[in-house]
């Protein structure tokens, strides 16, 4: 499917896999092998933004993926995220939604919102916003998303 399939039909906290066509290259081809990667991979949907009007240009739609994080004792030293715009050339598909009963913690700036964590529960999502301290935070919860705003509720840190 297109970008902008993902941007119109894909959940928040979605896995989606993406992939340029090419054939995985040995991995003795080290240059080979890492330019493949850029363009091959899997990540979590976190954020989807409209086309931004500039004075000059006009940024066109896109969606960031959350494709993981390098730690070291417990600590993220490095979170690798990649946007993709609606004209990329990447074949995407929805690998996994999130399941029913599943619990997005989400944040609200700039006009949009974006995914920080999905939780197996309210009460494991309650925890990991305690612990990670983050304020305004909102709850969704997958399958009740319906009518807007209905199965959200507002954490007060």
């Amino acid at each position: 499917m297109s970008a902008t399939r993902i941007i119109e039909t894909a959940p928040l906290g979605a896995l989606i896999r993406y992939t340029d066509g090419r054939p995985k290259p040995p991995a003795r081809f080290t240059k080979k092998l890492a330019a493949w990667e850029r363009s091959n991979g899997v990540g979590r949907l976190v954020k989807k933004d409209p086309p931004r009007v500039h004075q000059t240009w006009t940024a066109p739609a896109s969606f960031t993926l959350h494709e993981g994080n390098f730690s070291s004792d417990g600590v993220i030293l490095v979170t690798i995220m990649r946007s993709h715009s609606v004209d990329s050339p990447l074949v995407f598909e929805v690998a996994e939604e999130p399941t029913p009963g599943q619990v997005r913690v989400l944040l609200d700036f700039g006009g949009n919102t974006e995914l920080v964590h999905l939780a197996e529960s309210v009460t494991a999502a309650e925890l990991w916003i305690t612990r990670e301290g983050y304020r305004n935070a909102r709850l969704e919860i997958v399958g009740e998303e319906t009518g807007g705003r209905a199965g959200e509720a507002d954490i007060a840190a």
